[in-house]
């Protein structure tokens, strides 16, 4: 049985980062599952057109879980939450919220994740590079707490369960200057008068050559429509005309139909760009 977890910081994170990825492995018969590590109640509605703010006001974190669950609905998965709170995003100089995710010791709030990992037993992880995806508090603290888990795991604190190594752990490189620069040349062609053109010519340029380490490429063609389902399940947070269905699906199949990654467990020196999460993954 192949078992994937992919750890996030957020609710509505696992829907606009590898989304499609997760989709296809469970379609596919693996065993996914998300945890996210705080429930989002710190968040605001970002989503304009979002007619239930009365609601949001009354309970964010209420709201926040019928969405995750609409979300995890799509995507055929498991997921758990960890039970942390948001740390939110809060100005230069201003502090965090007292004993949200972002305050509390690694130690301490790694170790409920070593015992998810010990009972879900998966070959394959999946997180956020040293930066986050960008810098939110909970997403940085959501990267150290994973490699702390994932070493952990392995070996040690025999009170949290029988010890299980990860076979591979990978970062998420969905947001890559190589991807940008790609779809920017399809649009330039399909719709040279496009009046997002400008726009997206920046974007390429901000990213640059971000993303360039990637070694895994997943196909994920046959499942954008279950990532936009789960995306738009995120009703508060996701306006459906924003950048996360900036690309026609038709247009990402025929350009890039790829979700991203990099290997960073095990290092070592590969042949080629992989195609499968999974690949070389002795399965029990």
């Amino acid at each position: 049985m192949r078992r994937l977890l992919a750890v996030h910081a957020h609710p509505d994170d696992e829907s606009s980062k590898g989304a499609a990825t997760l989709a296809r492995y469970a379609a596919e018969g693996a065993e996914v599952t998300v945890v996210s590590c705080t429930g989002g109640e710190s968040g605001s509605v970002l989503n304009e057109k979002f007619e239930l703010g009365h609601r949001a006001a009354r309970d964010m974190t209420g709201l926040r879980r019928l969405e995750m669950a609409a979300a995890q609905a799509a995507l055929g998965i498991d997921h758990v939450w960890l039970g942390y709170v948001d740390s939110g995003l809060p100005e230069d100089g201003e502090p965090l919220r007292p004993l949200s995710f972002a305050t509390i010791p690694v130690e301490v709030s790694g170790r409920p994740l070593v015992r998810l990992i010990r009972r879900l037993r998966p070959q394959v992880v999946v997180t956020y590079d040293e930066t986050g995806g960008y810098p939110h508090p909970d997403h940085i603290r959501c990267h150290e707490v994973t490699m702390w888990a994932v070493e952990r795991a392995a070996a040690g604190l025999p009170e949290l369960g029988e010890p299980w190594e990860v076979q591979k752990l990978y970062f998420d490189r969905s947001m890559s200057g190589a991807r940008t620069r790609a779809l920017l040349e399809a649009l330039e062609h399909a719709a040279p008068h496009d009046e997002r053109l400008p726009f997206v010519r920046e974007w390429a340029a901000r990213l640059a050559d971000r993303g360039e380490t990637m070694t895994t490429r997943v196909d994920v063609s046959a499942h954008l429509e279950a990532r936009d389902t789960a995306l738009r399940a995120h009703a508060s947070q996701v306006d459906p005309d924003s950048r996360f269905f900036f690309w026609p699906n038709e247009l990402l199949r025929q350009t890039w139909p790829t979700d991203d990654y990099e290997l960073v467990r095990p290092r070592g020196p590969r042949a080629a760009v992989e195609d499968d999460l999974f690949a070389g993954v002795e399965e029990d």
